[in-house]
């Protein structure tokens, strides 16, 4: 296993150096120019080349990417070009909305949807199986924002259980926490719960249908001890594929949610810094998401060797 996380963490570095130039060339090729933001209307052709000047825009492509490459190996993602702060302490402001957001969706899919696909594949054809189908194409067709919308206009609007939009972090006031992340958790883990509940149930509908599946019956074990101590065990792998992914894709599901909710996390930072062309936290936030994904892959190859002991890489 050692062998295994050593290598992976080699390819991690050559995965990182691709995603940096793609990032960099992709966000510089991109029209539009931030020295023309920074500097306004009214500004003359003379303003904004003093301003590239100082930014170092106007420099050539290659030498702002080993610039910029030489600062990362050096621990620095630079500095934003329009509040003239570090990009790593901009990040790190915005870090705990995004991870709170994050962990209360992944708990609340993986709780919801492991259930509903264990109970929907053991009643395969009945009611239950087919009200969760429909619940999965249903989640999956519906884009978050619409969800998000839905459930301010209910839950927020008329009902008032909850504020319509902020953040509240959970060291300062628990209770503020959970009421201002319910609905944004909601809506962003609609799509995942569908997701996950679908691959649950095909899982489990092969697993259950195993000649080992039949013998626990035959032993007289009980449903409880057969769907979760054997069967579940045994279609585990997709499931965590699944989970995984889950978190990965939760990127682009975060963006828009904190978007909708005014949430200040680091979805609401990237679509702020790619309107106003701030290259440095748009360069940075993409890396640090990157390098999240590839450690995510890492630990879902560790976890497969733990829960089936059959797997060698």
């Amino acid at each position: 296993m050692i062998a295994l996380i050593l290598k992976r963490l080699v390819a991690t570095a050559f995965v990182m150096a691709f995603v940096a130039f793609f990032v960099f060339g992709l966000l510089h090729l991109a029209p539009g120019d931030p020295a023309a933001v920074i500097a306004g209307d009214i500004a003359t052709k003379e303003d904004i080349e003093r301003i590239r000047a100082t930014l170092g825009l106007d420099l050539p492509f290659h030498t702002q990417f080993l610039n910029w490459l030489g600062a990362i190996m050096q621990g620095d993602l630079g500095t934003s070009i329009f509040s003239g702060r570090p990009v790593s302490e901009l990040i790190l402001q915005r870090v705990e909305p995004t991870l709170a957001l994050t962990t209360t969706t992944i708990l609340l899919s993986v709780v919801v949807a492991i259930p509903l696909g264990i109970a929907a594949a053991w009643r395969a054809g009945s009611w239950i199986d087919r009200t969760m189908m429909g619940f999965a194409v249903l989640g999956f067709s519906v884009p978050v924002f619409v969800f998000a919308y839905l459930l301010i206009m209910v839950f927020a609007a008329q009902l008032k259980l909850v504020p319509v939009m902020g953040y509240v972090s959970p060291f300062k006031d628990l209770g503020g926490f959970l009421r201002a992340i319910a609905l944004p958790t909601v809506a962003l883990g609609v799509t995942y719960v569908a997701l996950i509940a679908r691959i649950t149930r095909a899982s489990m509908l092969e697993a259950i249908n195993q000649d080992y599946i039949r013998t626990a019956h035959a032993k007289g074990l009980g449903i409880v001890p057969i769907l979760f101590r054997h069967a579940l065990r045994n279609a585990s792998v997709p499931i965590v594929t699944t989970v995984g992914i889950g978190i990965a894709l939760l990127i682009g599901g975060v963006v828009v949610t904190e978007s909708v909710f005014a949430i200040p996390g680091l979805g609401r930072l990237t679509a702020d810094s790619i309107l106003r062309r701030d290259y440095p936290i748009v360069q940075g936030v993409i890396l640090i998401f990157s390098g999240i994904y590839v450690l995510i892959n890492l630990t879902i190859d560790i976890i497969y060797i733990l829960v089936d002991p059959r797997i060698r890489y």
